[in-house]
C-alpha cells in the first residue's frame, strides 16, 4: 500500500465530508437515540459514515472499514488495511452547540496505526499524523511533549467519576482532581485527546470508549510522545470498548498507579 497516496486520499475526503456537514446546518436533522437518552445519532452522522464507505470502497475494495454507526463491515481482526471512523465523535455538542465536534479516522494495517486523523469541522482544523513522521496541525508540526508534574497538569475529566458511580473509586479521583493545576470536559474524545497532543491538556481519563473514539486520536498522540493504554496500563485493543488514558509520560504512569482504582473488570 502506497501509504502517501492513501494520506492524500484521506485528507481530501475528510475535507469533502466536513464541508458537507457544515452545509447540513441549513437543514432539518432526525435525531435519533441509540443506547440511552444522551447516546445520540442524526441522519448526518449515518450520511457521513456512509460517504466514507462508498469513497474508500471505491479507492479500494480491499480496504475493511469499522465505523460507529455500523454501516461498515463487521471487523473481527484487524488483518489487512483497516480504517475506523467516527463520522462526528461528539454528537450531542453537533446537536445542541453547532461546535466541539471532529471526524475521526485511523487507519491500521494488520493492527498498527500507520496514519490518524481528528478534523475539528468548525474551527477547519485538521490535525493528522503518520506513523514515525510526525503530527501536524494544517501542515503545522506539533512540538514532542515537553515534561510536566502532575500538580501542574490540566486533565480531562468527566465530572462523574467524581462522584459514587459503579466503575470507579472516586475518592481517588477526587484527590487526583485536587492536586492537578485544573480539569476540563468538552464532550469530544477525539478533541481531547488532540488538546493532550498539543500540549493544552496534559491527560485524558475515560471509563468507556469505543475503537472509533480513540483509532485516529492515538496515532496523532504517539507521534508526540504521549502513551495511550486502558487504565490496566494495557495496550489500545481496537476490537472492543475499554477504559482509557492517554497523558504526557512524565504522568501517564503516576496518575494510574495513584488514583486508579477500577471497582470491577472492563473486560
Amino acid at each position: 500500500m502506497q501509504i502517501t497516496k492513501v494520506h492524500e486520499f484521506a485528507k481530501a475526503i475528510i475535507m469533502e465530508a466536513g464541508e458537507r456537514i457544515r452545509s447540513s446546518f441549513s437543514e432539518k436533522w432526525k435525531i435519533e437515540t441509540k443506547a440511552d437518552a444522551n447516546d445520540l445519532v442524526t441522519n448526518i452522522d449515518r450520511e457521513t459514515e456512509l460517504f466514507f464507505i462508498e469513497k474508500i470502497t471505491a479507492f479500494d475494495p480491499s480496504h475493511k472499514i469499522l465505523g460507529e454507526e455500523g454501516m461498515g463491515e463487521k471487523i473481527h481482526s484487524l488483518d489487512g488495511v483497516v480504517w475506523i471512523i467516527d463520522p462526528i465523535d461528539g454528537t450531542m455538542n453537533f446537536i445542541r452547540q453547532h461546535r466541539n465536534f471532529a471526524i475521526s479516522i485511523g487507519v491500521y494495517i494488520n493492527g498498527v496505526g500507520k496514519l490518524g486523523y481528528i478534523y475539528d469541522v468548525m474551527r477547519d482544523q485538521l490535525y493528522f499524523a503518520e506513523e514515525g513522521h510526525g503530527a501536524f496541525m494544517n501542515e503545522i508540526p506539533l512540538k514532542p511533549l515537553e515534561a510536566i508534574s502532575l500538580d501542574k497538569a490540566i486533565i480531562g475529566l468527566n465530572a462523574t467519576w467524581v462522584t459514587p458511580n459503579k466503575k470507579i473509586e472516586h475518592l481517588p479521583m477526587i484527590e487526583l482532581v485536587r492536586t492537578v493545576r485544573g480539569t476540563r470536559s468538552y464532550g469530544s474524545a477525539a478533541l481531547e485527546i488532540v488538546s493532550v497532543a498539543c500540549g493544552r491538556m496534559d491527560a485524558y481519563i475515560s471509563m468507556r470508549l469505543s475503537p472509533w473514539d480513540v483509532a485516529g486520536g492515538v496515532v496523532i498522540a504517539n507521534e508526540v510522545g504521549a502513551i495511550a493504554s486502558n487504565l490496566k496500563n494495557e495496550p489500545i485493543n481496537l476490537l472492543k470498548q475499554d477504559t482509557f488514558i492517554v497523558a504526557n509520560p512524565t504522568i501517564h504512569s503516576e496518575i494510574i498507579n495513584h488514583y486508579i482504582q477500577l471497582k470491577y473488570d472492563n473486560q
